[in-house]
This record gives C-alpha cells, sequence and structure tokens, in this order.
C-alpha cells in the first residue's frame, strides 16, 4: 500500500480483542508464502446504521499484502471458527488519487456486488469511470489512493474498492468525502450527482472506516 499497487490482498474479519489477534493470529497468515506484510486496523463505527450491508459486523480487520502466487488459507484447521478470510486480486485498473507522504493510517473498506453475475461488468465500469473516477478528482482531504479489487472466489461480495486515508480518525475523512465530491460534480461534472452516488446494478454489502493498530513486516 501507499506508493504501490499490491497485486493481492488477503483479509480477515474478526471480533476478537485486537491484542489477541495480532498475537495469536497475525504471525501465522504472516508466514505463509506470498506474504510480506501485515495490518491489522480497529472498527471506527461498529453496526452503522447510515449504509446497508448483507455481510456480518466485525471489530478487527486483518490486511495481508501478498503476491499473485499466494494461496489464501480455508477450510478447518486453516482459518479459525471466529475469523471470515476474503482473498482479493487486484482488478486490471490502475488506482486512482493522488499519493501523499504520510503513511496509510486509515482506511475506507467498500464492498459491492451486482443482483446477478452478468451485471457485474457494467458496475465495474461504473466504479471505474464514475463514482472513484470523481472522488479521485475532487481529492479530499486525507484520501490518497483508491485501488479496486476483485474477489477470487465466485459469489459476493464481488468487488472491493480500497481507500487509503493518511489520517488515523477516518471517519470525519469519509464524511465530508461526499459534499467535496458532490461541489465538484455540480462545478465541473458531465452527468448528475445521482449517477455518482447509486448504480442500478450496485448492491452494498460493506463499508465502514478502519484506524490502523499495527503493522508487521515479514522477516527477510
Amino acid at each position: 500500500m501507499e506508493d504501490r499497487i499490491t497485486p493481492v490482498l488477503y483479509l480477515e474479519m474478526t471480533d476478537r480483542p485486537p491484542a489477541q489477534y495480532a498475537t495469536a493470529r497475525v504471525p501465522e497468515v504472516l508466514a505463509l508464502p506470498g506474504v510480506q506484510r501485515a495490518t491489522w486496523w480497529a472498527n471506527c463505527v461498529p453496526f452503522r446504521e447510515d449504509l446497508p450491508r448483507t455481510i456480518p459486523e466485525f471489530a478487527v480487520l486483518g490486511v495481508y499484502e501478498a503476491d499473485r502466487d499466494f494461496v489464501a488459507p480455508k477450510g478447518a484447521g486453516s482459518v479459525p471458527d471466529d475469523i471470515t478470510g476474503y482473498c482479493f486480486d487486484h482488478y486490471g485498473r490502475p488506482g486512482q488519487g493522488t499519493l501523499s507522504d504520510k503513511p496509510t493510517l486509515g482506511i475506507e473498506l467498500v464492498l459491492i456486488s451486482a443482483p446477478t453475475a452478468d451485471q457485474s461488468q457494467t458496475l465495474r465500469d461504473w466504479g471505474d469511470f464514475i463514482h472513484i473516477r470523481d472522488i479521485a478528482a475532487a481529492s479530499p482531504p486525507h484520501f490518497t489512493m483508491i485501488t479496486p479489487y476483485e474477489n477470487r472466489a465466485e459469489g459476493s461480495p464481488r468487488y472491493m474498492h480500497f481507500y487509503e486515508l493518511d489520517t488515523d480518525d477516518p471517519e470525519p475523512a469519509f464524511r465530508g468525502m461526499t459534499p467535496a465530491t458532490v461541489a465538484r460534480i455540480g462545478a465541473y461534472g458531465t452527468h448528475s450527482v445521482e449517477e455518482w452516488k447509486m448504480h442500478p446494478t450496485l448492491v452494498i454489502d460493506y463499508v465502514n472506516t478502519f484506524r490502523r493498530l499495527g503493522v508487521l513486516e515479514r522477516p527477510l
């Protein structure tokens, strides 16, 4: 993250206490072939009510940066019962936004799907060429890179939009993103605010902000 596009992001979601997750689980995943870096994050607004979700809420997010040959753990004995894992491959389009001279200390995690598989490409095009594009062009405070990923497995959530923020208090920045983007659309855009906000093929699986708790690099 921060100054590069990572080929694979493996995510784990859990309600374990952060210290327990960092001590017991992070070293296990970091030791897997292909994993280069681990970060773990605290949910800033658990059970938020302003946006829908189709997946259960969770308190702690683990993010593992890996190469393309990474094989995600799955099945009994590989992923504990109290952890849900998703493996996302970078979608074949560049991230958008502007790099910062500060580290990524907050993230906005967006997981979305289309109602049917044959609508997925239409949703992806809207996400890249309208929704993310307008946010990147507006350059809201603290927003840096926005990178699209696709679930390696079938089903939902289909896509991940991984928003990196250079603040450890990402929720206020997230709340300021929509007004900043809408202001730019109204001044310069060629499409409506409604077209930016929603799309007929959009199903929101999850949206929330997270604050970084720790980071661990793979030993050389």
